[in-house]
């Protein structure tokens, strides 16, 4: 189920101001952040260019969000190194999505940032 409009619309304006402040402007010739919507979920993910092919980028997801409707809930989940989604196992689900994005900034078990 999409998320209802108004919360897309809510949460695309938080995680917009989230990636310009995250990365410099002048280091947006290198890495990118950015996300992207599919049904109830968002995929935060940083773009980089390719190793050996520099006009190439290439995506490496951070962490993705899903939204309960029936329960008003978002949930933090984060990748492993077979790009399969697991929980955050440090916090609950919240009603606050802001909760989320300061997890993912204070990141102390090292998923999210490496």
């Amino acid at each position: 189920m999409p998320l209802p409009p108004l919360v897309k619309q809510l949460v695309e304006k938080k995680l917009s101001a989230y990636c310009q402040k995250k990365i410099p402007n002048h280091l947006h010739n290198e890495i990118r952040l950015s996300f992207k919507f599919r049904g109830n979920t968002i995929t935060l993910f940083e773009s980089r260019p390719a190793f050996r092919m520099p006009e190439k980028w290439v995506e490496i997801s951070v962490a993705q969000f899903r939204y309960d409707t029936e329960e008003n809930l978002w949930a933090l989940y984060c990748a492993d190194r077979n790009s399969r989604w697991h929980p955050d196992m440090n916090i609950d689900p919240v009603k606050n999505f802001d909760r989320l994005l300061q997890e993912i900034d204070q990141d102390s078990t090292g998923i999210y940032w490496g």
